[in-house]
């Protein structure tokens, strides 16, 4: 695997997500073991989700060194959720994993993800949602 085609698979995923209805691609760069795609994203429930993710090639396999994932409401005035391992929580379990839930204060545990982890968790929270 190259950075190129797992900066396609997160395109695709995106792209054929069944809660993804539009896309905006903010940034895209690719260097020859390293990456970083920042996206926006209104989803079809009406709720809005940024993502920013910088990954590097090890052994040929993506990994992601530094995430921001924003989950809010379609009006991007309540938050969701959001993930990310900034370092300013260290006396979490899992440092720096970290999620941000419902209000900016509230923090939980969390743990290392990259977009398509994120994508599919979201899909099967609003599928939860809408049964």
């Amino acid at each position: 695997m190259n950075t190129s085609h797992y900066l396609n698979e997160i395109k695709a995923r995106l792209a054929t997500s069944s809660i993804v209805a539009t896309i905006d691609i903010v940034t895209e760069e690719l260097g020859e073991d390293k990456g970083y795609f920042r996206a926006r994203m209104n989803l079809t429930n009406g709720d809005f989700l940024e993502v920013s993710e910088y990954f590097v090639l090890q052994n040929n396999q993506p990994i992601t060194l530094e995430y921001r994932y924003q989950w809010m409401d379609g009006k991007q005035q309540k938050l969701i959720k959001r993930w990310d391992n900034a370092e300013h929580y260290p006396d979490l379990k899992n440092f720096p994993h970290h999620i941000h839930v419902d209000l900016d204060s509230q923090v939980i545990p969390g743990y290392p993800l990259s977009i398509i982890d994120l994508l599919m968790l979201i899909e099967e929270l609003i599928g939860i949602e809408e049964t």
